[in-house]
């Protein structure tokens, strides 16, 4: 998988391993734990910081992931069988973030179509089907907005923090603390 899907930027520009645990991407995307685990083991949606191995190991998921979560959950819900989207997630699996969060998916509730372009649209309401459309940018937008509060876990090792030294970061609230620093000004 590219690098470009697992690493995030963080405001300092450098870029960092950023995951998310289950629950939290469950919470984000919509989604019961039982589904996320189901899709993790039949390799649905593989989370790309790390799966889990073995156990006691946690899976963490990227940005990324959670969107496509998000897509699989609105694709299921319109009516799209597991077949169909396994094949819609394999197709967008080539495209990075910046590509998904124009995309718009259509679907007569049988296919998936990749929608890019008004004419696109139009060209396959011609066909005399109703279709619908997700937006993954939709998607992006509401992910971010969950993610906000939500705890984050960082693929590297965590720091040490002691009594006396309290401005050391917290693994859990980096991402928390980036997003107040750059609230801040």
């Amino acid at each position: 998988m590219p690098q470009s899907d697992v690493m995030g930027q963080g405001s300092d520009g450098l870029e960092e391993a950023v995951g998310y645990r289950g629950p939290v991407a469950c919470a984000a995307a919509g989604i019961t734990y039982r589904q996320l685990d189901y899709w993790a083991r039949t390799s649905l949606v593989v989370p790309s910081v790390r799966d889990a191995s073995g156990s006691g190991t946690q899976r963490l998921y990227s940005f990324r992931d959670i969107v496509v979560l998000k897509v699989v959950k609105r694709l299921l819900d319109a009516g799209v069988s597991l077949q169909n989207i396994r094949k819609a997630i394999e197709t967008l699996s080539q495209w990075g973030e910046l590509e998904l969060s124009t995309m718009t998916l259509i679907s007569d509730g049988t296919t998936v179509y990749e929608c890019r372009s008004a004419e696109e649209v139009v060209d396959l309401l011609q066909g005399g089907q109703g279709v619908f459309g997700i937006a993954i940018s939709g998607a992006f937008k509401e992910i971010q907005g969950s993610l906000a509060d939500l705890p984050v876990v960082s693929d590297e090792p965590p720091v040490e923090t002691t009594d006396s030294d309290e401005t050391a970061p917290s693994t859990v609230d980096q991402l928390a603390a980036r997003r107040a620093r750059r609230r801040a000004g």
